[in-house]
């Protein structure tokens, strides 16, 4: 299965980092792509959730599953949706100043050539994504003098 692996220090600590990627209704306003979203259900420990995924006139909903363990991981698990599967996890590592995330997305298409097709895509699409969330952190909890760096 194809997949996606990304590592980040940040200037935010991991609780901050965690709380703002579990705040799936805030997606669409600061996610490339992200339409609308709607939380089904939420726990401390889990959460179900819509996430209609726009491009052009193309339109896609996925249904996921995430399961919290704060402040130290998320992990989101493809219920429905047009791929055949679409899994990622997120971890959060505390640092003296700021965190380690770790981000890791496995993804199979219902088609094999598309897969291959659009794979390429999907690897950009997801590091602009998870420039979107440090971005987000960035503006709600203030910048840093020590920027983030990709430790991928």
């Amino acid at each position: 299965m194809p997949g996606i692996k990304e590592v980040r220090r940040l200037p935010f600590s991991a609780e901050q980092m965690f709380d703002l990627v579990a705040d799936v209704a805030r997606y669409g306003e600061f996610l490339p792509w992200v339409v609308a979203t709607r939380v089904r259900s939420d726990s401390e420990t889990e959460m179900v959730a819509d996430m209609l995924v726009g491009f052009k006139s193309l339109r896609e909903k996925f249904t996921s599953r995430v399961i919290k363990s704060r402040p130290g991981r998320i992990e989101v698990i493809y219920l429905d949706g047009p791929m055949r599967d679409l899994d990622n996890v997120w971890e959060f590592v505390p640092l003296e100043s700021g965190c380690e995330v770790h981000f890791d997305v496995q993804f199979t298409f219902r088609n094999a050539v598309f897969e291959k097709l659009a794979g390429q895509y999907f690897d950009r699409a997801f590091r602009r994504m998870v420039e979107a969330f440090e971005a987000r952190a960035e503006k709600l909890y203030g910048s840093s003098s020590s920027s983030a760096t990709s430790a991928a």
